[in-house]
C-alpha cells in the first residue's frame, strides 16, 4: 500500500483530489493499492513565498505519507509557467524532505481546466452544457471557473460541490488527450506508483 499526501490550495481540491486520485488508481494502476489521504490545504502565496510555511507543510506531508509514501504538490499555475514554477517548487521541496518522493503538478491555468478538457463527457452533469463537437483549448481560458459558470444552466459554479462531482464523472482519457497538465499528473502518478 502506498499513501499519497497531497498539498493543494483550495477547499474544492481538498474534497475533489482524493476522488480523482482514486479514479487514477483504478484507471492507471489497478493492481496497486494507493491510499489518497485527505489533502493539506495551503494559501498559495504564503506557501510559495514564506519559507517557514513551505517547510512546515512539506514536513507535515512527509509525516503523513510515511516511509513508503509519496508527496504530491498540486497548485494552479495561474499566470506562471507550469514548467518553470513546478521545477522551482520541486527543488525547494527536495531541500526540505530529501528522504521522500515528491511530485509537483501545476494545473494550467486552474484545476478546472481539467474539467474543460473533459467537457464533452460532463455535458448534462449538474446543469453543465457543452455542445458535442465544440472544440476548445482547455488550458487557454484564464478564468476556468467563469468559463464553467457560463455553461451551467443554474448559473453558478461552486468549487466545494462541483469539483468533487465533476472529478467523479469526467472522462479521464478525454482529459488526458486534451490537457498537457493533466497528462503531467498521470505521468507522475504512474512513475511514483511504479517506483514502489
Amino acid at each position: 500500500m502506498i499513501a499519497v499526501a497531497s498539498i493543494v490550495e483550495g477547499d474544492g481540491e481538498v474534497a475533489a483530489l482524493p476522488i480523482l486520485l482514486r479514479r487514477l488508481n483504478a484507471w492507471r494502476t489497478p493492481d496497486v493499492h494507493v491510499e489518497a489521504l485527505k489533502p493539506i490545504r495551503v494559501r498559495r502565496d504564503r506557501f510559495l513565498n514564506k519559507n517557514d510555511e513551505f517547510r512546515r507543510h512539506m514536513l507535515l506531508a512527509a509525516a503523513k505519507s510515511g516511509d513508503n509514501g509519496w508527496i504530491l504538490v498540486l497548485l494552479d499555475a495561474d499566470d506562471d509557467c507550469p514548467v518553470e514554477l513546478g521545477a522551482q517548487v520541486l527543488g525547494r521541496a527536495r531541500e526540505h524532505v530529501p528522504y521522500r518522493r515528491v511530485s509537483v503538478v501545476l494545473a494550467n491555468k486552474e484545476f478546472e481546466a481539467w474539467f474543460i478538457a473533459a467537457a464533452e463527457s460532463l455535458h448534462g452533469e449538474r446543469g453543465f452544457s457543452f455542445p458535442r463537437g465544440e472544440v476548445i483549448d482547455a488550458e487557454r481560458p484564464r478564468d476556468a471557473k467563469k468559463w464553467l459558470k457560463e455553461r451551467i444552466s443554474r448559473g453558478s459554479y461552486g468549487e466545494i460541490t462541483d469539483q468533487p462531482a465533476f472529478s467523479a464523472r469526467m472522462d479521464l482519457q478525454q482529459a488526458y488527450e486534451n490537457s498537457r497538465s493533466f497528462r503531467k499528473l498521470c505521468s507522475e502518478w504512474t512513475r511514483q506508483v511504479a517506483a514502489t
